[in-house]
This record gives structure tokens, C-alpha cells and sequence, in this order.
């Protein structure tokens, strides 16, 4: 995490609050002074001659202006001399402030959309609903930008082979899988096999590419980048060889492999074998061990090629446009992700507030699906304490309530969530229901019978829920995951313009756990917080993901 000056100060305020307010009560600080109060009173001269500013009060106008010409009052001739310097410096006041005016009115050259334009000097107050215009021009999108400005691809006979994959887990997962294979095409010179959406333990869902994005569209739009082809080519006959047999499967790439381990290792076996398949292939290719126009290739991918079918984009839209219309006249909506299923809070192994008889069945539920790391459960509330202290919990719907409520969003704010079934149900949502009322999932949004469209496959409400997410005013994450990274990533890719409030976990812990915290001082602490945290430019670093942040390899200096 980079130095922040802002957090520092209000870690430092947490540190040192049990001692502050233990040792002086607010009475007594009162007591003690005010800067209000001068200790300094006025003292009369014996001579008579006082200091006090009333006393010049009566004095002649020009006699202020003796340190310019000591003998103004002398003679008439001096007086007029006087009267003429002091307008020729009232003249040059009045033309200075005119030209402060002015110069402060004046419009500066900027540009929008490529266009030069002259834009007023406004300072932007705060906005609860978009990060300031100032600090989100500096940056644009340019991952469409080729190396080259024609397709050097050969003919598909002539690649080095074909590569198929299987993009395993949730919708959000599948996607990184699809931008990885589409580079690890490029790197290769092979020809990409459409990926397989694999049925997830999870999910158990049987979606098809075809049946989530639209395939004429990845297929045309890169093009001039990679091979696709729809299907195991009609000469290759066994194609339960591709899912079954070990002589056709790379299984030993390891978690963000470098470009070269593929040139090395993977492209020797397509060249002999004609068509592999690469599995597992969740985090297979790296991030700063690839070139960077691979980099750019992904954001490609992610952001240009891979389109949801229409009806689901059009359904999102629907549902974008309810929540701005709630009211009944146009109003901003916030999105929230709220991540508080069953299995997310059992496998984060934190400790959560709730009675002995949901604690025990926890204990169980841990016990029963992650039997390794559970042990004998003897080490686990340490480490919950240090998991929330470092900020790795997931935040409770209440905890979301209060940090929503001290950054200065009312209650009468529009809420879409975006979860699974909560862990806790209606008890555990109560708080934040009641602070902020006007909460709506797509279920409420829509009817049953629009919605029974797409409940064939899980990733189609997926992706619902990932676009009315992307198309809000301000994005909320509760916990790490890839959908949330694939929001923020793609809101910074748009423009940064957009909110994308990531919590600091962290310090809201030490701030949930002090006694002596007051309101006023804790919502200071939130704001200032999070002021840099709300999807602003940020520079990369060394392994930093880049579906979350697509900054410097796929967006260009305006």
C-alpha cells in the first residue's frame, strides 16, 4: 500500500485516542483556553498617547499617505502634488483588481474528445456522485491502439497449432480465462479454439460461450490479432481426446507463468501434438514477465471483444434506467457488492458478531469443508483478530451502513445490491436496510417473467448484476474477489469519472473497536480515508493486477 499522508493521521489519531481522552476530560480542555480569548489586554500610555486605532480616526485622509511625501500638508502646491499621486495609485489599484477579475473568469484551453475548448476556471466542490473532473482528464483508453496498422496474421494452416482451454469457476473467473487464452494465443502464433465455459462445483452451471457473449463480435474484433476458430477442427476425429487424455493435455504451468515458459515449454508440444489443451488455467500468464502489447491485448479483450448478447445488455439497460427512475424523477443510484454468503464468511475464517448457536454451527460448517485449515479449531480466533485487524474480513452489512452514513450519503439514497443469499438473512440485513431504506435487487426490479428468461443460466443473472454495477453512479465493494476488481478496472478504463469506493478495511477495524471514538471525529476519518480511494488514476507497480488496474499498460496520457 503507497504512504498516505491522510491515512497516516487518522492511524495516528486511533494510537493515541485511549490515552487523549483518558487523561483530559472535554470540560477541562475547555477550561483550559480558547482561541477566542486574547491574554493580551490594552494598556493605556501614561503620556496619554494611546495606541488604539479609533484614536487616528479624526486625522486628515492624505495625512496616511506622509511615508510617501513626508511634507504633504505644508503648502497648497504639495497638496495638489499628493492629490495626484493618490489617484494615479487608486487608478493602478482599480486596474489591478480588474485584471485579477478578469484573469480569474478568463477560459484556459483544455480538450474533450480530442477537440480544444475553452473551459471556465471552477473549483469543483465534493461530490458524493463523481470523483472531481480535474483529477480524471489526464488519462484516456488506448488499449485499441495496435502495434501496426494491419493483420500480420498467417493463414490458420500455417499457425503452429491449436490451443484449447477451459475457463473454469464463475462468470468473472471465465472472463480473466478467456483474455489469458486469447494471449497466450498471440505469444504462441496458434490458432485459439473457442474456450469451453467448464461447469463450476459452485455455480453448477452449464453455460456455453455462446449462450453469455456475443461470438461473431470476439471473433471479428480481434481478427487481426489472434486465430479463433469456433471448433476442434473436422480432421481432428477423437474429441474426447481433448477432455480426457493426458498425451493432449500441458498440465504444469505455474501461476502467472512468463511469456517465455510458453515459448519453452508449451510451444514445443502444440508443434509436435498439433492441438493441446492447456488445464488448469486459472492465473496462468503473468503480469509484468509479458510484453506489454500482450498487456494491451487483454484489456483488448476485456474491454472491447467480450460483449454480453443483446438481450442481456438490453435487460441491463432496463434496469439501469429503474433505479435512476425510482422517484419518479431522475436521480443517481449507488451500487453495492455486498459479499456476506454463507461460504464467503466461512472460508474468510473471521470472526463475526452472533450468538453461541450460529457460532457453533459455523464452527461446524468450517470443520466439515476446509478440515486442513481448521484443524482443531484452537488457532482460529487469533487468527480472526489478526485477519480483521489487517483488513482481510469481509464487512458486515451493518459495518457498510455506518461507513456509507459518515461518507454523507442520506437515507434516501438508492441502493442496488448485488449478492447472494446474505448469511444471517434479514436479522443481519436489518441495519443496513434500516439506515438506508430504499434498498432493490433485480428481483425487486423486475418481474418474474423478465427475469425467467435468463435464469436458465446462473451467469446470465451474473451478468446482470455486473452491468447495473457498471453502469452506476457510485460502485461499492464490501471484499476482494474478481467481480469487483473487473468493475472497479473497467470504471477506471471509461475515464476514472466514475465512483468506485474501495473501504480500508484496516483502519475502519481500529476504528469499529474504539470506545472513545465520537461520531464526528470517526466520519472525518472515513472521509479523509477514502478521498483517494473512489477509482482515481493510480499508478501500477511490480505484480499489481491488472484487471483492477489497467492504468499504464492500456491507457495513454491525454
Amino acid at each position: 500500500m503507497t504512504y498516505s499522508p491522510k491515512r497516516a493521521m487518522a492511524e495516528l489519531r486511533h494510537s493515541i485516542s485511549m490515552g487523549a481522552r483518558g487523561t483530559s476530560s472535554p470540560m477541562k480542555r475547555d477550561e483550559d483556553s480558547s482561541p477566542l480569548i486574547s491574554d493580551i489586554q490594552p494598556v493605556d500610555d501614561d503620556d496619554g498617547r494611546g495606541r488604539h486605532p479609533y484614536k487616528d480616526r479624526d486625522r486628515p485622509f492624505f495625512s496616511h499617505f506622509q511615508y510617501i511625501c513626508p511634507s504633504i500638508g505644508d503648502d497648497a502646491n504639495s497638496s495638489r502634488i499628493s492629490l495626484v499621486v493618490v489617484i494615479v495609485v487608486a487608478l493602478l489599484g482599480l486596474v489591478s483588481i480588474l485584471a485579477i477579475v478578469k484573469r480569474v473568469n478568463a477560459p484556459y484551453l483544455c480538450k474533450k474528445d480530442g477537440i480544444t475548448l475553452h473551459c471556465p476556471h471552477v473549483k469543483e466542490a465534493p461530490s458524493l456522485w463523481e470523483n472531481p473532473y480535474s483529477a480524471t482528464t489526464s488519462w484516456k483508453p488506448c488499449a485499441e491502439r495496435r502495434l501496426g496498422g494491419f493483420s500480420d496474421l498467417p493463414p490458420e494452416n500455417e499457425t503452429t497449432g491449436y490451443i484449447f482451454i477451459h475457463a473454469e469457476g464463475g462468470l468473472n473467473q471465465q472472463r480473466i480465462a478467456i483474455c489469458n487464452a486469447v494471449a497466450v494465443a498471440k505469444i504462441m502464433n496458434a490458432t485459439l479454439i473457442l474456450p469451453v465455459l467448464k461447469q463450476d462445483q459452485i455455480w453448477k452451471d452449464q453455460t456455453k460461450f455462446e449462450d453469455i457473449f456475443d461470438v461473431d463480435h470476439f471473433i471479428d474484433y480481434l481478427k487481426d490479432d489472434v486465430r479463433i476458430v469456433r471448433d476442434i477442427p473436422e480432421w481432428f476425429t477423437d474429441k474426447t481426446e481433448l477432455f480426457s487424455s493426458i498425451r493432449r493435455t500441458v498440465k504444469n504451468i505455474p501461476k502467472y507463468a512468463p511469456a517465455q515458459f510458453y515459448i519453452d515449454n508449451v510451444l514445443p508440444r502444440i508443434k509436435e501434438k498439433k492441438i493441446m489443451a492447456l488445464k488448469p488455467f486459472v492465473d496462468r500468464l503473468g503480469y509484468d514477465n509479458v510484453p506489454q502489447e500482450i498487456n494491451r491485448l487483454r484489456c483488448r479483450v476485456n474491454y472491447h471483444a467480450l460483449k454480453f448478447l443483446p438481450e442481456i445488455e438490453q435487460m441491463a439497460d432496463l434496469l439501469a434506467s429503474r433505479m435512476r427512475n425510482r422517484t419518479g424523477s431522475s436521480n443517481p443510484y449507488m451500487a453495492l457488492h455486498l459479499r456476506f454468503e454463507k461460504g464467503m464468511v466461512g472460508l474468510s475464517f473471521c470472526d463475526f458478531v452472533g450468538t453461541r448457536e450460529e457460532k457453533a454451527l459455523m464452527a461446524k460448517y468450517r470443520e466439515k469443508e476446509w478440515p486442513r485449515r481448521y484443524k482443531n479449531g484452537t488457532h482460529l480466533w487469533q487468527l480472526a483478530l489478526q485477519k480483521r485487524k489487517e483488513g482481510r474480513c469481509p464487512l458486515e452489512p451493518g459495518e457498510v451502513a455506518v461507513i456509507l452514513r459518515a461518507m454523507g450519503y442520506p437515507k434516501e439514497t438508492q441502493i442496488y445490491v448485488a449478492s447472494g443469499q446474505v448469511y444471517g438473512g434479514h436479522n443481519r440485513m436489518a441495519p443496513l436496510r434500516n439506515m438506508f431504506p430504499n434498498l432493490v435487487t433485480k428481483e425487486e426490479l423486475a418481474t418474474k417473467q423478465e427475469l425467467d428468461n435468463f435464469r436458465k443460466h446462473v451467469t446470465s443473472l451474473a451478468a446482470l448484476d455486473f452491468l447495473v454495477c457498471l453502469k452506476s453512479d457510485v460502485f461499492v465493494m464490501t471484499h476482494g474477489g474478481n467481480f469487483a476488481k473487473l468493475i472497479i478496472g473497467a470504471r477506471r478504463y471509461m475515464g476514472h469519472r466514475l465512483k468506485s469506493i474501495k473501504p480500508d478495511k484496516g483502519l475502519m477495524s481500529k476504528s469499529f473497536g474504539d470506545p472513545y471514538l465520537g461520531w464526528a471525529t470517526f466520519a472525518e476519518d472515513v472521509v479523509v480515508t477514502h478521498e483517494t480511494r473512489t477509482g482515481l488514476p493510480e499508478e501500477t507497480f511490480p505484480n499489481y493486477d491488472l484487471w483492477e488496474n489497467p492504468l499504464t499498460p492500456c491507457m495513454c496520457k491525454a
